[in-house]
């Protein structure tokens, strides 16, 4: 089911996959300790950690958790003490609250045992439930099914294949899915995306009453020096969440010695198949950027995440920063597939971005977003609100995956730095899809765009330059009598008011004339 995966997620999804199914590397404590304490916290050291950086802390890390999952303890760690979680291929399952305070955490990745391994894995303890689900209507909003706990809930239809990606990482697509939370009186949160008149695959997780929090840690990757030519091998060693109702408060992430040589990571901090997931006041880092050879047999870079979040219901991040947004030699910082509603507030990253779509909400609100941007697939409503962004265009829609936002877009009070200053012709929405290529859906530009207080800084920008445009073309040059088998709806109507340029020039609607005239743009400034 997972050969369609756009190749930067596909290992990493099938990794993850794994731990869900519960094959993943687990390792229950080996010794009893019957002399550790079950009326306080649980210590690293009360199972033989050493903590000074240089000894192997990973066995007695795992079997430390082990301990505080089987009795319900928390886990708290020594603020000054330095683990070492060496090459070998241990994953400490976290199910309790863990305080990291400020220990620090060495990560070696030049010689491991098994790069595709989590490091940890935050699961739930509860177990699995079977569900009957027959079909689904888009945005069908009940079941005739009442689980005896709130559950998230995957569906596929295999029958059917969608985000038929474009281009140089070109593919045939991932099975129809959807997720989101069903209610125990059988309510549905996450809007259902597809008409499903079969589901041939069904999962459901019990949703845990009780909020877990990781806090604190200052976690140093150094990289790994990996070699292959052709294809994606993304590593792992990392922190991976599947249990619904966590968040994550105050974590460092730091990654150093990387060289001319490396292959991609897949989220330092990784969440799939769950939801109600907060990040809250997290330190992350822009990666190297690689390249490979693609699936067209051509170079393509290699994308390595610090944050990744697939197949999430309600993702949220909260005052996460980073260092260098506009440095261009570091790939975008996070990637998502399949989300249903995403909010980012008072964050600082270089990009955020929709690879296979979120519905329901995207929210970017009180944010700053560096080079490379935001970008978005899917439908709803995008919000850009109150929020500084230095993209080559204000919003980039994926061509790749067809520039489809099937939905409104509503900028208001925000600054736009073009390109993080360089002198480039500014696009405020960039889409591009001459409607030749059938990506299983169809494809939609924003139905409405209103844009209420928006700065575009251009005072930057080519000689003989005229103004910024609104939309770039979309038809890619394609004359406007071709035939297009796979139409693309074009934007309904745009409504302007308060926008400026420091340059003093007008906005434009679009290099394309016969797309200009399509459109509805209603100024009132």
């Amino acid at each position: 089911m997972l050969e369609g995966l756009v190749p930067h997620f596909r290992p990493f999804v099938v990794f993850c996959a794994l731990a869900l199914a519960g094959v993943a590397p687990v390792f229950p404590a080996t010794r009893s300790k019957t002399t550790v304490p079950t009326d306080r916290p649980v210590s690293y050291e009360a199972f033989g950690a050493v903590g000074d950086g240089v000894a192997d802390d990973l066995p007695a890390i795992v079997e430390a958790h082990a301990f505080a999952n089987a009795h319900g303890l928390p886990v708290k760690t020594m603020p000054g003490a330095t683990y070492h979680l060496g090459r070998r291929a241990l994953t400490a399952i976290i199910a309790t609250d863990t305080d990291w305070s400020t220990s620090r955490f060495v990560i070696d990745d030049t010689d491991v045992e098994n790069h595709r391994a989590s490091l940890f894995a935050v699961r739930s303890l509860l177990e699995p439930v079977a569900l009957s689900i027959q079909r689904l209507t888009r945005d069908q909003r009940h079941l005739d099914v009442q689980p005896s706990r709130d559950c998230w809930v995957r569906v596929e239809n295999n029958r059917r294949r969608v985000f038929i990606r474009r281009g140089l990482n070109q593919n045939n697509g991932t099975p129809q899915r959807d997720c989101f939370i069903l209610r125990r009186d059988g309510t549905i949160e996450g809007a259902i995306d597809w008409d499903y008149d079969t589901i041939t695959r069904i999962e459901a997780h019990p949703i845990d009453e009780r909020p877990l929090v990781l806090r604190g840690g200052v976690f140093t990757t150094t990289a790994n020096r990996m070699k292959q030519e052709k294809g994606y091998n993304y590593w792992a060693r990392n922190i991976a969440i599947s249990r619904s109702n966590t968040s994550v408060v105050g974590l460092t992430h730091r990654i150093v010695g990387e060289t001319d040589v490396g292959h991609p990571y897949n989220g330092f901090l990784t969440v799939i198949g769950c939801a109600n997931v907060t990040l809250r006041d997290c330190f992350v880092t822009g990666h190297r950027t690689y390249t490979t050879i693609g699936s067209a047999n051509k170079p393509v870079s290699m994308g390595t995440y610090d944050l990744v979040a697939n197949e999430v219901v309600n993702f949220t991040m909260v005052g996460c920063r980073m260092d260098n947004i506009c440095d261009t030699t570091r790939w975008g910082v996070i990637g998502t597939n399949f989300c249903k509603n995403i909010l980012l507030e008072n964050c600082t990253l270089s990009r955020m971005d929709t690879h296979q779509g979120v519905s329901g909400t995207y929210t970017i609100r009180g944010c700053t977003l560096g080079h490379a941007g935001l970008n978005a697939i899917g439908r709803g409503t995008l919000t850009v609100e109150n929020s500084t962004l230095n993209g080559r265009s204000l919003v980039g829609l994926r061509g790749d995956y067809g520039s489809t936002w099937e939905g409104t877009v509503v900028i208001r009070n925000s600054r736009w730095i073009p390109a993080c200053g360089a002198a480039v012709q500014p696009h405020l929405i960039n889409a591009s899809n001459d409607g030749q290529h059938d990506f299983g859906y169809p494809c939609f530009m924003p139905r409405e765009i209103t844009i209420d207080g928006l700065v575009i800084d251009d005072s930057h920008h080519p000689n003989n330059y005229q103004g910024p445009y609104l939309f770039s073309d979309p038809d890619g040059g394609r004359a406007g009598a071709a035939a297009r088998p796979f139409p693309y709806r074009l934007t309904e109507q745009v409504t302007i008011r308060n926008l400026t340029t420091t340059s003093g020039r007008k906005l434009r609607t679009s290099p394309n004339p016969g797309f200009t005239t399509r459109v509805r743009v209603s100024e009132a400034n």
